[in-house]
Order: structure tokens, then sequence, then C-alpha cells
């Protein structure tokens, strides 16, 4: 009795642990947006860190689905279906759906990707500040309402009209991907005469005779900024602890190597994006002290401040910390 019972214990135990190796995915489904600002996110594709990663910790071989989405709204519907594990984007995004999931799927971040300016670019000789644009203008960004260049405007509206006045542009935006927008804007044919973009576009943009800035997003929130971050939920994480880690790593180690060899980092660019512009350009870029690939968080608060001041979100976290997963807590976040 005494050897069946320590045999079926032995089998219970094997078949536990059986379960639990097989518990983790197999397969991963990783999104990221169009632009420079995802570059980390693009080396990671290209040199296949996750894989790396993963057979390192243990995991196994893992097969990972890399998608584009042209804005971090539709994004987080994918997420919480389910057909998505981790998204990228900007501030706006994540921020609204950690509220927006606070005590169910607990959305949270991975870590920050980047501090980096955003302009809000214009084709019209008539609009010198954002109170110059009328009805007859149109603003091109990547989601009306909840895109960090969304959030960044109102902000830039309040502080240009009033208090209360955060919504005043908002009628003129108009939901397109940073490279529709920098193609409707350069063709002056269109009816959008105002872009609220990202590098690289942005830069691309102001090349061309005519096209100004009009708002920094830096001159609006005082100073640097996270521009992207990447986030997934507190589920996913909880069920594929290896896996999470294996994800984190190879995103540390991408930044790493993009700060180590700028040109190595504009030749890979190029290279997958299929862009025109030259290395030294994009190196110009790189190299740029504005433009920083960080994994620490950035005055993040600020945005979050703004969002629940004008009712974007219901609720506040007590700190930037609340919003992201623990593997980012030791940081000088903001």
């Amino acid at each position: 009795m005494r050897i069946r019972t320590l045999l079926g214990t032995a089998l219970i135990a094997g078949l536990t642990m059986t379960s639990t190796a097989r518990a983790e995915l197999s397969e991963l489904r990783v999104a990221q947006q169009y632009g420079i600002s995802y570059l980390p996110l693009m080396i990671m594709e290209d040199q296949k860190l996750i894989e790396k990663q993963a057979k390192a910790m243990g995991a196994g071989d893992v097969k990972v689905n890399w998608s584009k989405f042209a804005g971090g709204n539709v994004m987080n519907e994918a997420l919480l279906s389910g057909s998505l594990h981790f998204a990228s984007g900007g501030v706006g995004p994540m921020v609204t759906l950690w509220a927006r999931t606070k005590g169910n799927y607990d959305v949270k971040a991975v870590s920050a990707m980047n501090s980096m300016p955003l302009f809000l670019t214009t084709n019209n000789p008539n609009v010198k500040t954002l109170k110059d644009f009328t009805d007859k203008d149109k603003i091109a960004l990547p989601a009306v309402k909840v895109s960090i260049q969304a959030v960044t405007l109102q902000m830039a509206a309040e502080q240009a009209f009033g208090e209360g006045q955060q919504n005043r542009l908002d009628k003129l935006t108009v939901t397109m991907s940073h490279p529709d927008g920098m193609v409707a804007l350069l063709s002056g044919a269109s009816e959008i005469t105002g872009h609220f973009t990202s590098p690289p576009f942005q830069y691309q943009e102001l090349e061309k005779p005519g096209i100004r800035t009009v708002v920094s997003s830096y001159d609006v929130l005082g100073g640097p900024a996270t521009f992207n971050l990447v986030w997934t939920t507190t589920k996913f994480r909880a069920e594929n602890p290896k896996l999470y880690d294996a994800f984190y790593k190879a995103f540390a180690e991408s930044i790493d190597m993009i700060n180590k060899d700028k040109k190595w980092a504009a030749e890979t660019y190029l290279r997958l994006a299929k862009d025109k512009s030259s290395v030294q350009q994009i190196v110009q870029m790189l190299e740029d002290p504005q433009m920083v690939f960080t994994t620490t968080p950035n005055n993040v608060m600020k945005y979050v401040n703004f969002m629940h001041k004008v009712g974007s979100i219901k609720v506040m976290p007590d700190s930037w910390k609340d919003m992201f997963f623990p593997n980012i807590h030791d940081q000088p976040g903001s």
C-alpha cells in the first residue's frame, strides 16, 4: 500500500509538472505600429530575439507572429479579445486601457520604449498657431480621442484656449496611419492640412518647403516625455511567466543594440522599413538628444493627471508604478 501510495503521488506530481510545463504558450502574437519609434520591436522581430531568450530560459521553441496596426485603439481591442499578447503604442491608449481594465483584465505596461517629441505640422500658410485652425482644416493623427497625439492636442488646446476648452479642435481630427497622414499632407490636394505625427514622418514632412511645425509635445509638457510603451494583461503574465520574461529581456536587449551602434540601427531601420531616406538622415535622428530609446517611463503621470482631470479616465493610479509590472519598478520613472 505504501509503495502504491508513493507511486500514485509521484504520478500525480509528474502529471502536474507536465501540465505546468505545457501551460505556457508555444506561439506569441506581438503588434507594432509605423515609424522609427518602433525600432526596438523591429529589431526583435528581425533578429529573433524573443525566440533566443525563450530558448535560453527553458521555454522551448516559440513561434512569434508579428503584425502592424495603424493605432493603439484597434490594438487594444485585439489584446482584450485574446488575439494579441503584446500591444505597443502611445501613452494615451495604454493609460486608457489600464483604467478601463482595472479590477478585471488588469492591463499594465511592460516597459517604456522611448522618449521622443511629437510635432503637429501644417501645410496651411495661414496657420501659425493652434488658434489659426478653422473648420476648413483637418488634422490627421493615429486615433481620434485616444492616441497620444490626440491627448497632446487636447492639452495644447486647453493651454491655447483656456480651461475647459480641451476638446476645441477634436472636431477637426481624422484617424489616419502615420504614412497615410504624411502622404495626404504632402500631396496638398487633400482635406488634410495638419498632421500630428512622430519620427521619422514629421522630419520628412519638414523637409518640404511650406511645411512648418505648429506644436511640439515637449513644449506642451514642459520637457521630454515617454512616447511609446509595450503592454499586456496580468492574466497573460501570470500564465506565461517565462515568455513574459523572455519578451522583456529581448526588448531590453534590442534597446541596448540601438544605443550601442546608431549607424547599424539606422541601416537596420532603412532595410526593414524600406524607407528611402539616407543612412545619415536616420543617424541624425537617432543622435538627436531629444530622441532617446529607454525602458524608463518619463513624465507619464503628466498625461495621466490631464486625462483624469478631463474625464478621459475614471480612476487614478497612486504613482506611475501602479500602471507598470514590477520588472520596471526599480527604474527612476515619473
